[in-house]
């Protein structure tokens, strides 16, 4: 499903073909019957990082993006700097609770996963609108 919506950047060696691969590992770990939805969360917050930092690099004045991992300013900074309109603070709780969950990757925690699904629910629509946007 993701791999699909950014195919665009399939095998392209920038943030956006980086995004792409992610995109490809989610889609695989959710077909793979893989019990642990941290792995998941993991590479889906890395789809979000580098897409916005895609954005940023290309879509603004100076090309430039900042080192930081939370999503959530990420997309206000694009929001504010790009043509892409939406509404940040709709997503903000989400982004928020996904970068918290992809930092707590690295020690193993153990997500509720019905609740990871449905901010993973709550956020595909961004996603979409994020892909559309990557393609003009």
């Amino acid at each position: 499903m993701y791999t699909e919506k950014l195919q665009h950047f399939e095998n392209v060696k920038n943030l956006g073909g980086k995004a792409w691969e992610h995109a490809k590992v989610c889609d695989w770990v959710s077909s793979s019957g893989i019990d642990d939805c941290a792995m998941h969360c993991f590479h889906f917050q890395q789809v979000f990082e580098l897409l916005f930092k895609h954005l940023l690099e290309t879509r603004t004045e100076f090309g430039a993006y900042p080192l930081i991992h939370k999503l959530d300013r990420l997309l206000k900074q694009i929001v504010k700097e790009t043509d892409f309109n939406v509404d940040a603070a709709k997503y903000t709780a989400e982004l928020n609770a996904l970068t918290m969950c992809a930092e707590s990757y690295r020690y193993n925690f153990l997500l509720n996963c019905e609740t990871y699904k449905d901010m993973v629910n709550a956020l595909n629509p961004l996603f979409d609108q994020l892909a559309e946007f990557s393609k003009s």
